[in-house]
């Protein structure tokens, strides 16, 4: 372990679970501090740490919502990318609430440990949560999550470049499924 790893975790005690906070990083509509408001119950901009950069994961659209009607990010190992997303600091009493928002004890999703870089230091023992069962082939999100995801990664300060990557995206899938329905009912 780095001299700077183990100054960053000596700086951060209060992130491990028996701690007042914890650390989660948000990938996709978490992502905006309003819509994760919604969920929480109270304002969520001042827990936000930064922007977080996650090594050996891609994005993908592979979990159907049913409660949004459309496919849902997901993160997905992969050695050769990268994503953003924020990193928050949230109290541990907003826990189970977020398990709930992300659909853990109804097996959607399920929490991760990962670490991230944020700023100039490494964050390690980061929650986020990955979907349970993927979907064999990615499916588009609808205009209301396109552009809550797309409100966060903006709001909260992600860089020009993976902001316009994300919604190509998103783009590209909302257009492959408008022209995969359309040959359909032609």
């Amino acid at each position: 372990m780095s001299i700077q790893l183990r100054q960053v975790q000596d700086e951060l005690p209060e992130c491990k679970p028996t701690g007042q906070t914890f650390l989660y990083f948000a990938y996709g509509s978490c992502m905006c501090p309003v819509d994760l408001k919604r969920t929480l119950g109270e304002n969520t901009h001042a827990f936000v740490v930064g922007v977080a950069t996650l090594k050996g994961y891609r994005l993908s659209f592979n979990r159907r919502s049913v409660l949004r009607n459309c496919g849902v990010l997901d993160v997905v190992k992969d050695s050769t990318a990268s994503l953003e997303g924020v990193l928050y600091r949230l109290p541990w009493r907003l826990s189970a609430v977020l398990d709930e928002r992300e659909e853990v004890p109804q097996g959607g999703y399920r929490q991760e440990m990962i670490n991230v870089s944020c700023g100039n230091q490494i964050y390690t023992g980061v929650r986020t949560y990955v979907v349970v069962n993927k979907l064999t082939q990615e499916l588009a999100p609808n205009d209301w999550y396109f552009n809550v995801v797309l409100r966060g990664a903006i709001t909260c300060g992600l860089s020009e470049e993976y902001c316009w990557k994300l919604f190509d995206h998103m783009h590209q899938l909302q257009r492959h499924h408008w022209e995969t329905r359309s040959l359909r009912s032609a």
